[in-house]
């Protein structure tokens, strides 16, 4: 189904208890995610949690829970949810910015056209999955646009301790002399110095070194017992890079397309703050989802601010 619907692409017009807020802005109080000053309300967000959950959508579950291992019972059904509303508030305010939208008459004619039933496929039915099916549009679309202009250089390296690691992030940070001497005094094998683009590898693009200003730092939690705490320095981010040949786009699936897309949302929902309802867990721009308060892949360290 998301296959056929990308044929839309080319239709782009231009290609817990709940706590009370306090301060300026929307109350956390009856909001399930607050994005910038956008608040996305409780009682909609569990409208979608009760259908995820409902008998129509128990095979879906069911096999999403099996194919990642026992990882998508109701808790993770319910952070997706409020996940996939921080993703459309940045998608819509992004596209705005951006000038792209979707003919929206071509989308109900390739969801129409489908073999496939689209319900069939997807924790949402109704309205709000005629919304996920034209998110996952625009971020398509966004992604084209930029794909030939996305490339990073990085300085990468393994430290054993938490302690090593956020030390080095911080002088790495930093800038200068000191942040080079962090990566260039670890041994071989425990460092690395790469540069690349998204029409090289739209895999990476997907990942969290594409969406991470030029500047920070990444501190990676080690995933597996005894690795070590993977330390990363964007050293350069561009998305202005001049074409070079072929535009990528026409050999990248609508899979690609649309994880490059979302990526590029990282940075966005950084600046303008995401305050998740704390019955659901945090927002983590590491993996661009809202996961468990003590899931979180890890921090990002950010340069000081000029005097």
């Amino acid at each position: 189904m998301r296959r056929q619907v990308g044929r839309v692409v080319a239709a782009v017009a231009v290609l817990g208890a709940l706590v009370g807020g306090c301060g300026s802005g929307p109350s956390q109080l009856g909001s399930a995610v607050i994005v910038g000053g956008t608040s996305v309300s409780l009682d909609t967000v569990q409208e979608q949690i009760t259908v995820a959950l409902g008998p129509d959508k128990a095979a879906f579950v069911e096999a999403t829970n099996q194919e990642t291992g026992g990882a998508f019972g109701p808790p993770d059904v319910a952070r997706r949810v409020v996940g996939d509303a921080v993703r459309h508030e940045l998608l819509n305010r992004r596209a705005a910015e951006e000038g792209i939208s979707v003919d929206e008459q071509l989308l109900d004619e390739a969801i129409a056209a489908s073999s496939a039933d689209p319900t069939q496929g997807s924790i949402y039915s109704g309205a709000r999955l005629r919304d996920d099916l034209r998110d996952g549009v625009l971020a398509a679309a966004l992604g084209a646009r930029y794909v030939d202009r996305l490339g990073v250089s990085i300085d990468a390296g393994q430290f054993a301790t938490e302690d090593e690691a956020q030390a080095a992030a911080q002088a790495a940070a930093a800038g200068g002399p000191g942040a080079d001497a962090v990566f260039a005094g670890l041994p071989q094998g425990q460092r690395l110095t790469a540069s690349v683009t998204a029409a090289q590898s739209p895999g990476d693009a997907a990942e969290f070194v594409f969406g991470t200003p030029q500047g920070a730092v990444v501190v990676l939690q080690p995933q597996t017992e005894g690795a070590g705490w993977q330390v990363y320095r964007i050293v350069e981010r561009r998305d202005d890079l001049a074409p070079n040949g072929p535009s990528a786009v026409g050999q990248l699936s609508e899979d690609d397309l649309r994880a490059i897309g979302y990526r590029l949302l990282q940075q966005d929902s950084v600046d303008l703050g995401v305050r998740v309802n704390p019955r659901f867990g945090v927002w983590d721009p590491i993996r661009m989802q809202v996961v468990a308060d003590d899931a979180t892949l890890g921090t990002i360290v950010y340069p000081p601010s000029p005097e």
